[in-house]
């Protein structure tokens, strides 16, 4: 463990945002996807459980082949857990792969783009930071571009998430609908990094994927496996190609995404991966890092990641979250055969934390600080919990603080490396509930005043109000 850079489990405290402004250094040129639209076949592919209408949004999707010759990098002297690693240009290979934009119309458009590195996981590209924030990116105008970056996404390969009966085998864009992707061709993950730049770089000029609108701002977000490539992107390449204004990190695990070999995927169990590794302190833009309560433990062991809050960083850690929920996948929650995964409200905050990064960069507002999540001294830590099992400290949602379920990052029965990705959901005894709770409207007011509450803190908006009071259950009291 990077001893200096984790915490004891007492963290910061919420306090009033303060402004700060720095001063952008240039941004070198460099090469720009070359974006054709997509057309025919199946329609566009993605592994998004649910999906979102965009007829009445005022929204348009087009999906485009991006193409261009990518550099991949090669790491000078060690990749310290300090974060401050130095890359330099490797080999070059030619590329074409996927591009997703949604963008609104010219006159709702905010000036913002999030670019989201698609979590290929399970073997096929997925839209999970669109998914949790969707509704944020609508009512603020901005703009949402999906990049297929890594090779098993559009080449087809083991998928990385793995299951009982082993890695399963997908087929990737390519294989899965030839007459629409069969053009495509990703030549190993340790080009990622800069097909992904290349993208974003075609964004920010304008041109054939945005229309007639103007970007200001360019954010990159990821989440899962996707947290992890930002992690090395924000530590080795970000410091070449100043490309990114700012970066939600979404579920990161304790190491960063490796430098594959051409031609290869990248492995979460690689030392890479799997070696301590914080965000690199001297980074030049915003950061803003959000952690579920399961991402703490075995898998992903963030806990050894930690970091402290500084003027360009921010980590909020989830109490009662897993790093994949009820919300993530929708209608097939019950085909994992885990059990009640986890149902926290984790995508509220998770918008709250794409609001929050979007003013620190536009206006100069830093995001409101966050309590860590209390762990306890073992070897690994755990996460303290009270006398019901609920996590202690961490950022607070109503169904956490005025419970009648212990929603938490920790599996249900089924142990599987699989289920533990989804937490669980157990409901509190009869007689808690009575203890704790008087009547239903006892509770719905303790329960408004914990969504206020959290809302205050900034770790939700006052437009998701209506979101965090769905998730009560006044019927459970009796």
């Amino acid at each position: 463990m990077f001893g200096s850079a984790c915490s004891d489990g007492s963290g910061p405290t919420p306090t009033t945002a303060a402004k700060t402004t720095t001063a952008a250094p240039p941004r070198p040129a460099g090469p720009a996807a070359d974006l054709h639209e997509l057309s025919g076949g199946n329609g566009v592919g993605l592994g998004s459980p649910t999906r979102v209408d965009l007829a009445d949004t005022g929204y348009v999707e087009t999906e485009y082949a991006a193409s261009g010759t990518a550099t991949s990098y090669d790491p000078q002297g060690e990749l310290a857990p300090d974060g401050r690693w130095t890359f330099q240009a490797g080999t070059t290979a030619e590329y074409t792969t996927r591009v997703l934009v949604r963008r609104p119309a010219a006159e709702k458009f905010s000036g913002t783009v999030i670019v989201e590195w698609l979590n290929v996981s399970s073997g096929t590209d997925s839209d999970v930071v669109w998914s949790s924030t969707h509704e944020e990116l609508v009512r603020r105008g901005h703009a949402w571009v999906g990049v297929s970056a890594q090779r098993i996404g559009v080449m087809g390969g083991p998928a990385l998430t793995p299951t009982d009966g082993g890695s399963a085998t997908a087929g990737g864009l390519v294989n899965t609908d030839p007459a629409r992707y069969g053009s495509l061709n990703q030549p190993g993950d340790g080009y990622s990094f800069d097909i992904f730049t290349q993208a974003a770089r075609a964004v920010r000029a304008g041109g054939v994927a945005m229309g007639d609108l103007k970007p200001r701002h360019v954010l990159a977000a990821g989440q899962s496996q996707s947290a992890f490539a930002l992690v090395t992107y924000i530590n080795g390449v970000q410091p070449l190609t100043r490309e990114f204004d700012g970066f939600l990190v979404h579920s990161r695990g304790g190491g960063g995404l490796p430098l594959a070999a051409p031609g290869e995927p990248a492995s979460l169990g690689s030392e890479t991966a799997t070696s301590p590794t914080i965000i690199r302190a001297d980074t030049d833009v915003p950061v803003l890092e959000v952690q579920a309560e399961g991402d703490l433990r075995a898998p992903l062991n963030s806990v050894v990641s930690r970091q402290p809050d500084s003027g360009q960083f921010r980590l909020w850690e989830v109490a009662g979250a897993a790093h994949a929920d009820a919300h993530t996948v929708g209608p097939f929650a019950d085909a994992l055969g885990c059990g009640a995964i986890n149902n926290a409200p984790m995508h509220v905050v998770v918008k709250a934390a794409l609001h929050a990064l979007e003013e620190w960069v536009g206006e100069g507002t830093l995001p409101a600080t966050a309590p860590r999540l209390e762990v306890t001294p073992n070897s690994p830590p755990q996460v303290a919990r009270d006398a019901d099992g609920i996590a202690r400290g961490g950022v607070r949602t109503p169904p956490v603080d005025v419970p009648v379920d212990i929603l938490s990052g920790t599996p249900g029965p089924n142990p599987s490396v699989i289920c533990s990705l989804f937490g669980s959901t157990a409901p509190l005894p009869a007689e808690r509930l009575t203890a704790l709770y008087p009547s239903s409207d006892a509770y719905l007011q303790k329960y408004t005043t914990a969504a206020d509450s959290t809302i205050k803190a900034g770790f939700a908006l006052p437009a998701d109000r209506d979101a965090l009071l769905a998730y009560a259950q006044p019927t459970r009291i009796q």
